[in-house]
């Protein structure tokens, strides 16, 4: 009998000539925040830097208890969670009820982008603690003003991302949908905001980074909690340990919300990448 000369499963496509990026990349990245754990547990423990600059691991749980327990700054961690989740998501579903359908206007309508493609281009390089003044000057100093600065900050990516993915639809994907019959809603609907949904969900992604990052600047104004409160109200007394507490609860909040919206983007959008 002839020797078989191909055995098992065809090769996946991009496999054979090595697709770049391609892989799973989960351990390397779990790796790497072992040794990072590694290298401050080492740091702390020789004494190489001082507690007020870099305090260890252990006193940071133990301040991660306490806040959880009694509390800290007036409020237990849950309290400035809650207070900093409500804000943050405040924000970020008002901008996805408002950014991605004028984004998507500004990418099918010459007039609604030449209408808030300026507004949107001057005031997104601007860091938010340049107009925080002038939110506080109109809106004053209670919860609204808050919300509304992490509003503004998501608002500008979201919007340039939604623009940005119906620009790229392919044009022949359009012509042929004319010339089977459809109508431009159904164009827009079935084509254009299935084929600009990639770009929206990383829109939406760079979005809840942002405002994430502009917490602390929000809750600057007027705030008896929050995260971003706690952490700079810890500064003003030189608590590093509850600083660096604060700030590795606001980066594992962040790093949820992007995998869940990574999952989302794999489930409802399975046809990424392949066409």
């Amino acid at each position: 009998m002839p020797k078989k000369r191909f055995l098992g499963k065809p090769a996946t496509p991009g496999k054979v000539y090595g697709a770049p990026g391609a892989g799973y990349s989960g351990f390397i990245s779990f790796m790497t925040a072992v040794v990072l754990i590694a290298l401050w547990f080492l740091v702390t423990t020789m004494g190489w830097v001082k507690p007020i600059f870099m305090p260890s691991p252990y006193a940071v749980f133990n301040k991660f208890i306490e806040a959880w327990t009694e509390g800290v700054a007036n409020s237990t961690l849950l309290q400035h969670t809650m207070a900093s989740l409500g804000r943050v998501m405040g924000g970020f579903l008002l901008a996805m009820a408002t950014a991605i359908p004028i984004g998507v206007l500004m990418g099918v309508n010459r007039i609604t982008r030449g209408i808030f493609d300026p507004i949107i281009e001057f005031y997104r390089p601007l860091p938010p603690l340049a107009y925080l003044p002038l939110v506080i000057i109109w809106f004053g100093i209670g919860e609204f003003p808050k919300v509304f600065l992490i509003y503004l900050a998501i608002f500008a990516p979201m919007a340039i991302a939604a623009r940005s993915g119906v620009r790229s639809v392919s044009i022949e994907q359009i012509h042929a949908a004319y010339a089977m019959g459809a109508s431009s809603r159904q164009i827009i609907t079935h084509v254009i905001l299935k084929a600009a949904m990639p770009e929206i969900f990383t829109g939406m992604r760079i979005g809840i980074g942002v405002g994430w990052t502009t917490l602390v600047a929000a809750e600057m104004v007027a705030s008896s909690r929050g995260l971003g409160f706690m952490v700079l109200n810890a500064a003003q007394y030189l608590a590093s340990d509850t600083v660096i507490m604060g700030i590795l609860v606001i980066g594992f909040f962040a790093l949820i919300f992007d995998l869940l919206l990574r999952h989302l983007e794999k489930v409802l959008i399975p046809w990424k990448g392949k066409v």
